[in-house]
């Protein structure tokens, strides 16, 4: 893999970035560097496992889960005024303050996913019996049609391995009940009004999510509830069951049905701006009459709109795409030249929110995409492209913005062979 690599002319790879640019290894030189924007700052789960601030127009080079990527995210914005003060603030449109239920909740009671002793501990308040234990936000209202998602970070604290988020008082479509395995890290019972998402941010943390969508009623509750097993919404109110929870956020978009990464807030919404990389590469690191575009990739959700990486010559009319589509854990292989479409070839995957290593290899006659080790698709068109000379995380004209997780990404000045494609995507 390294020896093929050092035939590229391109290679991107997480390892150097600076004001406005995100440096490829290769060339050594800044013809090969991508433009960086996001107005804003944002945050990254560092090296060391603790999410931290990067500064406006700085790439974020994201360890979660282990491996560092370059993380791009579009716009998105939580309306938690107060993301991790759990005594005030509204949510979404608006909401009352949190209030609690046969409950008690005491701040700074445990280092945070942030790194600091900022987490608080929600536990029962020791009254007696069994029934609800909760952190309830009511009056909540949201936009009709759009998808709201709540995320918040979890760690068992005491005896009681589930958490559940509840919506309700929506209408039918959005109102229920999604348990969350905190001592496993696993899903236990979603709703149908719900889709749902745990992930493991060490330490004992786990991101907890769900998303749900209402269209009459717009105004319900949000709860966070303790919950002994799955399935069941009360727990012995004994003192023995509790939480720490960290940073909440609510994201409301009509077309983004997933959660980004943390947006901390202290009072007010606060918004991050999209990530946008391109203009990489020149006439001379790209063949525009064959070749090789790489990537090893992982979308940030499978939600249906195309997300592109192309070599172009900064229009519509000549490039070589590899992108996400409208249609669910597919990728597609699309190459268009003098305003002609030479291929527009689909493949499945098992899962587009997992890694995978692609590759298009483009010769006039000679078309192939290459998927972990295997050769998915063949073309025999003839084509004559013109001017490649960009490297976009985009369509090539800045429509449809790359947003995912990429680990790599490579351009090779002529088409590799099959032994070579198979190394390179294996």
């Amino acid at each position: 893999m390294s020896n093929l690599l050092s035939k590229a002319s391109i290679v991107l790879t997480p390892t150097a970035y600076s004001d406005g640019d995100l440096h490829c290894i290769k060339p050594n030189t800044a013809t090969g560097d991508f433009d960086f924007t996001r107005n804003t700052t944002a945050t990254r789960v560092n090296s060391s496992g603790n999410i931290e601030s990067v500064a406006a127009n700085l790439p974020r080079i994201d360890y979660l889960g282990g491996t560092g990527h370059i993380l791009l995210e579009p716009q998105s914005t939580n309306t938690a005024t107060y993301s991790n003060n759990f005594t005030q603030g509204n949510i979404f449109n608006s909401s009352n303050d949190p209030s609690l239920t046969a409950s008690i909740l005491t701040s700074q009671q445990a280092t945070s996913p942030d790194g600091t002793n900022n987490a608080w501990l929600l536990k029962d308040n020791n009254g007696g019996g069994s029934g609800v234990v909760a952190l309830r936000y009511f009056d909540t209202t949201v936009t009709s049609n759009d998808f709201n998602t709540i995320t918040i970070f979890v760690k068992k604290a005491l005896s009681n391995d589930f958490i559940l988020l509840k919506t309700g008082g929506f209408d039918g479509g959005a109102s229920g009940s999604t348990w969350f395995d905190i001592n496993n890290g696993t899903l236990g019972n979603v709703s149908g009004s719900h889709t749902a998402k745990i992930e493991d941010y060490g330490s004992g943390y786990y991101r907890c999510s769900i998303t749900f969508k209402t269209v009459t009623d717009v105004a319900g509750s949000i709860q966070l509830q303790l919950a002994s097993t799955n399935g069941n919404n009360q727990v012995t109110k004994d003192g023995t069951n509790g939480v720490y929870i960290f940073g909440l956020q609510c994201e409301a978009d009509a077309s983004q049905d997933f959660a980004t990464s943390y947006i901390p807030t202290s009072g007010s919404t606060v918004t991050r701006s999209q990530d946008e990389s391109n203009n990489s590469g020149s006439s001379d690191l790209i063949n525009s009459t064959e070749g090789v575009l790489y990537c090893e990739i992982a979308a940030l959700a499978d939600n249906l709109t195309f997300r592109g990486i192309a070599l172009s010559d900064g229009t519509t009319e000549n490039r070589v795409m590899l992108r996400y589509r409208t249609t669910t854990n597919q990728i597609n292989l699309f190459i268009r030249a003098d305003s002609t479409t030479i291929v527009n070839s689909t493949k499945a995957l098992t899962d587009i929110t997992n890694y995978s290593k692609i590759a298009i290899k483009y010769k006039s006659g000679d078309i192939a995409l290459w998927v972990d080790g295997v050769e998915a698709k063949t073309h025999t068109n003839t084509f004559t492209l013109i001017g490649l000379d960009r490297l976009n995380f985009d369509a090539g004209n800045g429509s449809d913005d790359f947003y995912g997780k990429v680990k790599s990404v490579a351009v090779f000045k002529e088409a590799l062979t099959d032994a070579e494609l198979t190394c390179l995507t294996s």
